[in-house]
Parts: C-alpha cells; structure tokens; sequence
C-alpha cells in the first residue's frame, strides 16, 4: 500500500508540475498534494465529547466524497482510547489502531491529517507536535490559553507548509460571510459597539461526574497530561472537567468568547483589543470550580495609533439563567447588523427627530436580511454535526486537497487567543489589561501575565 501510494503522489507530481509553476507553486508546495486517488489517513488526537458528537458526524457527511478516512486514535486514558476505538471501528467499518500517546501516532506509517479535540491548554501544544510531524490539522478552540504557547504555536506554523483549520466555525457560516461584506462594503458605518451574550442554566456545563468516577491515575499518564502546565497532584476533576480550572482552561473566555471575539476580529480587520477589564466571580455553582459562572468583559478596539477611533466590545456570559442562545449585535449610527435574526435593520439609528435639531441629516440602515438561507448557529455543548461544523470540516478537507487556506486558518487562532488571554488575565488579575505589540504580550498592571 505504501508503495502504491508513493507511486500515485510521484505520477501525478510529474504530469502536473508545468502547469502548476505557471500559476505560481513551488516544487515544495506541490510536493505536499495528494494525488486524487489518494486516500486521505485521518489520526484523531483525543477522543472528546466534542470529537465525538460533532466531528465525526461532520466528517462522515464528506469522507467518501473527498476520500478521506480515520485510522487511528490517540487517547492517554485508557478508558476513551478503547471506547474511541470501538466507536471508530463501528462508524468506519474497519480496524482502528489505538495509540497510548501522539508519539506512538506519528511513528505510524501514512497518517496524513490530525483532528485535535484535547484540553483547552494543549491544542497549541499539540499543534505544534502535529507540525513537527508534517501532519495537516483541524484543531479546536481556544488555540492557546497563555501567549507563550500562541507565540510558539504561530511560530511553528509559520515555518511549515501545513493547512491549518481552527475550529472557528462561524467562518464557515453563509450568514457571517454576508455580515463581513456589508461591513467591509462601508454600507454599515462606523461600528460603534458590539454585545455579545452567551448565557445558559446548566449546573453541569462541564461536569463530568460519571466520567471522574472511572477515572484513576494508573489508567492514564498525568504527567503527559500537564504538559507544560504546573505540577499538581492527580485530580480526575482537572483532567475531565478542565473548562472549570485555570490553567488548563480559562472557562467563559476561552469556550465561548473566542468564538464570538473572532467575528469582531474577522469583520474588521483587527486583531486584538486595546485593553480590557472584566469583573464576575463563582455565585452560583460553588462546586470547587475555579472559573467563573458570571462575567462580564468590556474591551477597547481601534487603531493602536489612534486612539480618538475606536468602538466597544461587551461579553456577559452567566450558567444560572439562559436559553443557550448565543447572540451577537453590532451596532452603528445607522442601526444594527444582528446576528441573532440575522437582519440588518434601522433599528436605533439616527431619526429625523434628533438628527435635524444638530443640522444633520438622518441616518438610518435598509431592512434586509444578511442571506435567504440562514443556519443557525449552535451554542449547546456537542451540537452533533451542525451545519456550521459540517461546513468548517468540509472546508479543511478540501483544503487539504487543494492547499489553499483555510476559512480558519493559524492567524485567526493567534488573534482570538490574545483577547481571550487579555479577558483572563484581567479576571484574574482585577487590573486593566493591555497588549504589547512590540513583545507581543499581555500586560496586567505593567507585568507580564502568566499563570
């Protein structure tokens, strides 16, 4: 098999390579095109919830389609490697090989791609270790919790010829095409402020009880699990339910806001907050978590050489009151682009009444719908193969056909991880956060924020 598969990617280099020079590729870059008979081997690096109710039924949605396959699964504990190994099997109708750790991934032959669905803190850690070992990656969000490893996370994909997809779906969304358009277009104005909300009543958002009480030390290996992280004593609550502790996870921030942070980051071109000060605590859900249930994170944006342009972003997110619709409002002079309804409308912009007094003219947006089809955007955990993700997988595969960039790719992840960092470190610091483009770090209170 691997002979035939050298012999495919050889042949069809050769036939191809006039015709690729002419527009531009270089012998390196073609040299990375699988031939399209060639399967492409899919490694999964953590067998999640997340992997398992939403990726896989994306991905089986296409695979046949764009021959492409999952063939392996990496799972320190040893509990959710058997299971992704049944379950894989079940699903793929063949053997599926289960490795104890990545490095026993990679030292397998013919694995093209990973998905990456581990702890928040380890996708830019195991981005880097899937670039090292030449692998295209679809890889979860937050990217990186700390700006240490986004640093070395760009870096890494910087110096490499691999597609990356983060898993930032909403690029992949019709509706939020349309929004960057006609935002971009002029038609809207000036934004003025953006809200976003993301709220639910789940006293077990991210609790795993069953799971923790299957969970022993000597079935999975912590140490590895740390990475780079702290050392702490075995604590089945911080591996399973790690979206509840800093510094595996940063909670709200990393989970949620990163998705809807991109938007604003995507829609105008900038890529990081100004500053940022936030305020919340646990008041709710006192189960020994160590992120909040509430919070609230208001941030300055705007030409960092301008100070007098500018708008403001605010992220409340709370888990004891909400019907787990997220919702995103960007507001101008004219009204407002809403990515609830999906409508851009005049809704609060400037009347004749109070324009005319001042010696202005009105300002008001047209009624119209951003597209004719809408999909909805799902803020449940482990949505199952929703559109959005449907779309964003599809996107990374046939990217990694074609190697173009991706609708997500490494720079997105760069830039939605400084806001989430900046929001976390202003939570846990109670100082106003602000980012330093020359280092590239983030500063709470003239220091360099950490753990």
């Amino acid at each position: 098999m691997t002979h035939r598969r050298t012999f495919i990617r050889q042949t069809a280099q050769a036939t191809a390579a006039t015709a690729l020079a002419s527009m531009g590729w270089t012998a390196k870059s073609y040299g990375n095109i699988l031939g399209a008979n060639d399967r492409v081997r899919v490694g999964v690096v953590g067998f999640s919830d997340r992997h398992k109710q939403s990726h896989i039924p994306a991905f089986m949605q296409h695979y046949k389609e764009l021959n492409f396959d999952i063939v392996a699964v990496s799972d320190i504990w040893k509990v959710r490697r058997n299971e992704g190994v049944d379950f894989l099997k079940n699903k793929f109708q063949h053997d599926i090989i289960g490795c104890k750790n990545n490095e026993e991934l990679y030292a397998l032959k013919d694995i093209d791609a990973v998905m990456i669905s581990t702890a928040d803190f380890q996708h830019a850690l195991h981005t880097i270790e899937a670039l090292k070992a030449n692998k295209d990656i679809y890889v979860e969000k937050p990217f990186a919790e700390t700006m240490e490893d986004n640093r070395a996370a760009l870096k890494a994909a910087k110096a490499s010829d691999r597609i990356i997809q983060v898993g930032s779906q909403r690029r992949s969304g019709a509706n939020y095409h349309a929004a960057e358009k006609f935002i971009k277009s002029g038609q809207f104005g000036d934004i003025t402020m953006v809200e976003l909300t993301w709220n639910v009543n789940q006293p077990g958002r991210w609790r795993r009880p069953d799971l923790v009480a299957k969970c022993h030390e000597e079935d999975l290996d912590w140490k590895r699990y740390l990475m780079n992280r702290p050392f702490e004593k075995f604590d089945p609550r911080k591996y399973l339910e790690y979206r509840l502790f800093w510094p595996y996870s940063s909670g709200m921030p990393g989970q949620w806001m990163s998705h809807q942070i991109d938007t604003v980051h995507w829609f105008t071109g900038l890529s990081h907050p100004r500053s940022v000060v936030a305020n919340g605590g646990v008041y709710q859900w006192k189960d020994g978590r160590r992120n909040w249930d509430t919070t609230t994170a208001v941030f300055d944006y705007g030409p960092m050489d301008d100070l007098s342009k500018g708008f403001q972003v605010v992220f409340m997110s709370r888990m004891h009151n909400g019907d787990d619709n997220a919702s995103e409002v960007y507001y101008s002079v004219g009204g407002e682009l809403n990515l609830i309804n999906n409508k851009v409308s005049p809704k609060g912009g400037l009347t004749e009444r109070f324009a005319k007094p001042m010696g202005m003219k009105p300002v008001l947006l047209p009624e119209m719908n951003l597209t004719e089809k809408v999909v909805k955007v799902e803020s449940g955990a482990n949505t199952g193969g929703d559109p959005l993700t449907s779309a964003h997988v599809r996107n990374w595969m046939e990217c990694i056909r074609s190697r173009k960039q991706t609708n997500a790719p490494v720079e997105a992840g760069y830039t939605h991880s400084i806001a989430t960092i900046m929001s976390n470190a202003a939570a846990r610091t109670g100082e106003k956060v602000t980012f330093d483009e020359k280092t590239q770090e983030v500063m709470a209170g003239g220091k360099i924020f950490k753990y």
